[in-house]
């Protein structure tokens, strides 16, 4: 089967939506964790998060544009925290409902059945039930020209994890964790790790770690 751009644009919207989502393959399972001036605690599902780089340490993630309110951005914008929270085979239920337009004043930890949790370091909340937590503070935004979709950049100011999970060389086994990742907006899948393999140069010969 050849898809044409001609006929992915002859597609209905949720189908063709459902197809562009899904054909990058798989993505990050993030709940990201905001709070207002007001204290009010907001939680949002993102599957866009990736490494920016390691020193400093940057994580970003892509927003849809702010042509509407978006609670996540606005808290991100005013209060300059946030969190980065793994959702895990527990609670992929209660981080996909994260996906509904709630009001600002009412938080999606209570709507969605997750339980905040905080640090002395990071105002923003995390998720108590997530095995894998970053606190960053917001460092800067990029509008993309082509869409006015927005990526926002973080810098890591701590990472909570169970020990378990935690590797001789700094390496973060996620299976240990749970940790799931998505297919396209609302497929959740486990992962099982096939190797891990030496730094690539052109005169060795690859080795299993």
């Amino acid at each position: 089967m050849v898809i044409t751009k001609e006929k992915i644009f002859s597609f209905e919207k949720i189908y063709r939506t459902n197809l562009i989502n899904s054909i990058s393959g798989f993505k990050s399972a993030s709940l990201i964790g905001t709070v207002d001036s007001d204290g009010n605690n907001n939680l949002a599902i993102f599957n866009s998060v990736i490494h920016v780089g390691a020193n400093p340490p940057l994580l970003g993630f892509l927003m849809r544009p702010v042509s509407v309110e978006r609670h996540t951005y606005n808290n991100i914008k005013q209060m300059r925290y946030f969190t980065i929270n793994h959702v895990n085979e527990n609670i992929t239920k209660n981080a996909h409902q994260t996906s509904a337009s709630y009001d600002k004043e009412k938080s999606e930890f209570l709507e969605c059945g997750l339980t905040p949790e905080f640090s002395k370091n990071i105002i923003a909340p995390y998720v108590k039930e997530s095995n894998i937590k970053i606190g960053l503070k917001f460092i800067e935004e990029q509008e993309i020209k082509s869409n006015g979709t927005i990526f926002i950049i973080g810098e890591i100011m701590e990472i909570i994890i169970p020990d378990i999970v935690l590797e001789q060389d700094g390496y973060i086994n996620i299976q240990k964790a749970g940790t799931v990742a998505i297919g396209g907006l609302d497929g959740y899948y486990n992962t099982k790790k096939i190797a891990r393999y030496s730094y690539a140069k052109p005169s060795d010969e690859l080795k299993e770690l």
